[in-house]
């Protein structure tokens, strides 16, 4: 209640500086671009980011379910001052009539869709100008008793429905929620009426230069594709080393593959319902079924545990107990030794020897119910010869959360069939999809 009225007084306070005032397609084709591609980052930096991103995406998923009571095991150490700490994805669209581009993160792990808004009276550093209503003849306000306000958890009334909403690492916006034409498309341009949105002029956090907002995937009413009514997505990322773009498809990817692909079920925690969680059952390194009790991925009845498919985490985290026996499992096959410290700020690293002959590592299989994802070895390995180091890219979380980034997902084509529950992973080279 504290936080409603909190958020009342606000919009009354800020009222004063507001203005006043097609048929579905089958699916809709966007592009995709890494956050730090094109910037002039090494291999070596990017990991470095990556891991600075996965610590604080982490603790952004893991709060909103249960507090960790240990910190993660892989420290945070200072970046270069612009490390975009949640934010991995980009998307580019249009929103308007006439359309105005925006760039937007996305996140399978929130609903909202939102974009920084004219007039901003607090706004963070974006390249794109930001978006103006006045200039649209298709934008108009959401009224305060439809459902897609009353859906939010912090929102309030002031002639027109205004939203607050935080995110786990800090970051908030406040705005009013609003309709528009969104113009979508890399191969044909598709427009859409009546999207709701957030129009955020008070906006702040970790966000960095070349993104104006984020673009919520998750399963809630609120989300692009849930107001889509798809019941679909799909998204394959190339090599994060690259600087190739890959897609996102907005519903069904029957121009893809037969019906003879496998999947796995999807999972709903009632306290985190905008999630997608898996079940895992199981995971090989090598040869050895490692003895993970089933218990250790399960989804417990407060909403705490479980196994999370998130766009937005960049390197895959295990559960501690999960994690110790990975970290075991590889100690006793890699027949090198472990660096006593490593400049990628990963946890388990070996040192490569001075012959540039392939090291063999033990392979990683995922077992999922009804499906067992064997991971290509730059999924989880990184090596450097300049550095003399050969990584497992994967942490504990210190906690009993364990959250599937997107390091491990490269060159797959990852399907969301949300209107079945499931979920299939095939591999793709995701550049010619």
């Amino acid at each position: 209640m504290k936080t409603f009225s909190y958020l009342k007084f606000i919009v009354h306070i800020i009222i004063s500086f507001l203005p006043l005032g097609i048929s579905k397609p089958s699916n809709i084709y966007l592009d995709l671009t890494h956050v730090d591609s094109g910037r002039g980052f090494t291999k070596l930096e990017l990991l470095q980011r990556m891991t600075f991103r996965t610590n604080a995406r982490t603790t952004a998923l893991v709060s909103k379910t249960v507090k960790p009571t240990n910190p993660l095991s892989t420290p945070i150490h200072p970046g270069n001052g612009d490390v975009p700490y949640d934010r991995e994805y980009l998307v580019s669209f249009s929103i308007g009539t006439p359309p105005q581009s925006v760039m937007l993160t996305l996140d399978t792990g929130s609903d909202l869709i939102w974009t920084q808004c004219v007039p901003c009276i607090q706004c963070f550093e974006q390249g794109l100008p930001f978006y103006n209503p006045s200039n649209s003849s298709t934008f108009a306000y959401l009224s305060c008793l439809s459902d897609l306000c009353t859906s939010l958890s912090m929102a309030a009334c002031h002639q027109q429905c205004f939203y607050l909403y935080e995110y786990g690492d800090g970051s908030a916006t406040l705005g009013s929620v609003s309709t528009e034409t969104f113009t979508f498309g890399s191969k044909s341009k598709v427009a859409v009426p009546d999207i709701s949105f957030g129009c955020g002029f008070l906006n702040g956090g970790v966000f960095v230069s070349n993104e104006s907002g984020i673009l919520g995937l998750g399963r809630g009413p609120i989300s692009l594709i849930t107001q889509l009514g798809f019941g679909a997505f799909s998204y394959c990322f190339t090599s994060l080393f690259g600087s190739k773009s890959s897609p996102l498809v907005l519903g069904p990817a029957t121009n893809f593959y037969n019906n003879s692909i496998k999947s796995t079920p999807l999972i709903l925690n009632p306290t985190s319902p905008s999630f997608y969680y898996l079940n895992l059952t199981g995971i090989t390194v090598g040869k050895s079924l490692l003895h993970i009790p089933p218990s250790s991925f399960a989804l417990h009845d407060n909403g705490t545990g479980g196994v999370v498919i998130d766009s937005g985490t960049a390197i895959t985290v295990l559960n501690d107990e999960a994690y110790k026996l990975v970290r075991k499992a590889f100690v006793h096959q890699v027949n090198l030794s472990i660096a006593n410290e490593s400049i990628t700020y990963l946890d388990l690293c070996f040192t490569l020897p001075k012959s540039s002959g392939k090291v063999e590592v033990p392979k990683f299989v995922f077992h999922f119910e009804n499906v067992d994802l064997e991971l290509p070895r730059e999924n989880y390995i990184y090596e450097d010869r300049s550095s003399q180091e050969l990584c497992l890219v994967m942490i504990s979380s210190g906690d009993t959360s364990t959250i599937i980034g997107n390091y491990q997902q490269q060159n797959m084509h990852i399907l969301y069939d949300i209107q079945n529950e499931k979920i299939s992973f095939i591999p793709a080279q995701c550049d010619k999809l």
